[in-house]
């Protein structure tokens, strides 16, 4: 009983999804109120129809709520991300106000990587998101969709998701070849290639599943941000989930990967488990998690291998994503990239990133409307009948620069001339002879300005299907494929022991990464907690520990310890210096109940945390750690957090670190 829904001010549905319950459910009343023989209307409409009254109320009430429950215990919560209303509703019990909060974020985010800065524009994101072409917008709709069951479903399973960083698979030895092989084979041959069509790999990265192998970033590339490289990984995973329809292999049962017959290569499970039958239709594999007790000082490389037999080579269409990139001169958003992911194996992925040969138009593009939005704030704050003299921006450079951006752009276009002409107007009101134009009255031509700016970004990055000249050859992407293949056969044995531990969960939140033993789907393996409902019992309650410290770190706290029957669990949140010196701790702020959820990949939480404390160590590198334990109950208390502080201490140091 899930749905989610997007919506314009004027209640027109933008975007929708529901699970085959809810769709039922709201059918099936809908259907209760119709007159004998007649149709029901397409469900878009019943969801138009249904959710009318909440939309046109949310907007026109003074003390807008953010979240409600009915009478039938249907929660309900709205968020306003610009023009669009965000409306998220759960009637199983499965959510609460924060997952759904939580979920509003994400498919926020999703959708800023898909469209970039078209986002900024209201207008121009109502055309994206609901295509006139009833079919493109099937299509859209339901890939939109895939990504939030994507999404979901690793929320739910997936350790890396749950604490919103980045697992890498940890075996430093098996990491430094493969990121070395990166560098200086597949990367630099494909940069040097005639058949890469002005593109430049920025970003390669080897996934298996949603574990992080191997990452290389060539000199020239501005660093991924954790909450772009998991959209990446979800977008990786919707692209090719798991396959679930083979069991895990005896030993007898492990072939050779080399000779004749289907290639096999040894693929780790990811962590938590493959999706089991009842929360995905993708994956089949069933059985229940178990956990391995072993000393913390063997190292963490995690989960048992099995082989997968490959199918045929489907080497993937780029996908055009919209990244954060760090110039000289600061932090540009949503900057156009494409993605190659290609398959090398059953749960292991090469993901490519690169660098298109028009992205100066996008920094140009957000220079401008960073411009226009600078003036438009000093001419709503302005008192008096001109903000020119006291502003800081210097207008005069700025029309300099744009006469010479549009020129450059080419009057053929459609949108070249609806920009050129909203300029001239600009300027005849701006730069009128005689006297200053720069008033209030130029608010409305400071907005248009920026939706013909994003009309621009729009027509240069978003055009479907795009340019097969100005991408990677599909020969190029064919040979990447190959190289990298062939080298990780060569690597294979390194994979052969992935050992679990007691559970925890360390993350650190400087970097986005995190390290956690698995969570294992097998019926073959059992452990001191055996298998089947006790292990099941144990991951639900790793997870509701997780919402947990949440809730207690939105209140302020920055360490729990806490009893449940037989278990013991901690949190710790610490801040430590470059040297790994422990910084002294400070009252970490209160959250509204109405704030962005906690993590990164939503809302980077940790980044304005990390500014928070860095104001009383300035000229210090500030770091963040997180750690979350689960021990026995029959443990010593002062046994417990003996082993917190080993823990700590011994992760992350740098022999115990794959280098990235």
């Amino acid at each position: 009983m899930k749905c989610l829904l997007v919506a314009s001010e004027s209640a027109e549905v933008l975007f929708h999804w529901t699970d085959l319950e809810y769709q039922q459910n709201i059918q099936e009343r809908y259907g209760a109120a119709q007159e004998e023989g007649e149709e029901l209307p397409a469900f878009e409409d019943i969801l138009s129809t249904l959710f009318a009254p909440i939309i046109i109320s949310y907007s026109t009430m003074e003390d807008s709520y953010t979240s409600f429950t009915t009478e039938d215990n249907h929660i309900y919560v709205l968020h306003q991300f610009d023009e669009c209303l965000y409306i998220a509703v759960n009637g199983d019990g499965e959510e609460k106000e924060d997952d759904l909060r939580r979920k509003m974020y994400v498919m926020k985010k999703m959708i800023e990587v898909m469209f970039g800065m078209v986002t900024l524009s209201g207008n121009l994101l109502r055309k994206e998101l609901r295509p006139q072409d009833t079919e493109q917008r099937t299509r859209l709709w339901k890939y939109l969709q895939s990504l939030i069951e994507t999404y979901t479903h690793l929320r739910d399973n997936d350790q890396s998701f749950l604490v919103e960083a980045v697992e890498r698979l940890i075996h430093p030895t098996l990491c430094e070849m493969c990121i070395e092989f990166l560098e200086r084979s597949l990367v630099q041959k494909l940069n040097s290639s005639v058949e890469r069509a002005g593109e430049e790999v920025l970003h390669a990265f080897i996934l298996v599943h949603t574990k992080l192998l191997a990452f290389y970033s060539s000199r020239n590339a501005s660093i991924l941000t954790t909450p772009d490289l998991l959209a990446l990984i979800i977008m990786a995973q919707n692209l090719y989930p798991c396959n679930g329809d083979l069991d895990d292999p005896s030993p007898e049962d492990i072939e050779s990967t080399s000779g004749s017959g289907p290639e096999s290569f040894y693929t780790p499970e990811p962590s938590p488990s493959s999706r089991d039958s009842s929360s995905s239709e993708k994956c089949g594999r069933g059985g229940t998690p178990v956990f391995e007790f072993v000393d913390p000082d063997i190292q963490m490389a995690e989960d048992s291998l099995h082989t997968l037999e490959v199918g045929p080579p489907d080497p993937s269409t780029p996908r055009r994503v919209f990244l954060d990139v760090s110039l000289k001169d600061g932090l540009y958003p949503m900057m156009p990239h494409s993605m190659y992911c290609l398959p090398l194996w059953p749960g292991i992925t090469l993901v490519l990133l690169t660098k298109i040969p028009t992205s100066a138009v996008a920094v140009s593009v957000y220079k401008y409307l960073e411009d226009f939005d600078k003036l438009e704030k000093r001419l709503r704050d302005s008192q008096g009948s001109s903000a020119a003299a006291r502003s800081p921006l210097n207008m005069q450079d700025v029309r300099s620069k744009l006469d010479k951006f549009i020129k450059a752009l080419g009057p053929n276009e459609l949108q070249f001339a609806q920009l050129h002409s909203v300029w001239t107007e600009f300027k005849n009101r701006a730069f009128a002879r005689g006297k200053s134009g720069f008033t209030k009255d130029l608010i409305p031509l400071c907005k248009k300005m920026k939706t013909q700016l994003c009309g621009i970004y729009r027509q240069c990055f978003l055009t479907d299907p795009p340019d097969v000249s100005h991408r990677l050859s599909l020969g190029l992407q064919e040979r990447a494929q190959a190289m990298v293949r062939e080298k990780l056969m060569d690597w294979k044995d390194f994979l052969d022991d992935f050992p679990g531990l007691i559970h925890f969960i360390c993350v650190d939140r400087s970097s986005g990464q995190m390290i956690a033993p698995s969570l294992s789907i097998t019926e073959r393996t059992t452990s001191e907690l055996g298998k089947g409902p006790v292990a099941h019992y144990i991951k639900n309650k790793v997870w509701g520990l997780v919402r947990t410290t949440r809730r207690y770190l939105q209140k302020g706290y920055s360490t729990v310890t806490l009893r449940d029957g037989d278990f013991y669990f901690c949190y710790f949140l610490w801040f430590e210096n470059e040297t790994g010196y422990k910084l002294d701790s400070v009252n970490i702020p209160e959250l509204s109940d109405d704030s962005p959820p906690i993590g990164m990949l939503a809302c980077d939480y940790y980044k304005r945390l990390l500014r928070y404390y860095s104001k009383n160590h300035k000229g210090e590198t500030v770091k963040c750690y997180e750690l979350l334990t689960v021990h026995l109950g029959v443990i010593p208390t002062e046994i417990i957090l003996q082993h917190c502080r080993q823990l700590a201490s011994k992760l992350w140091e740098p022999s115990r670190n794959p280098l990235l």
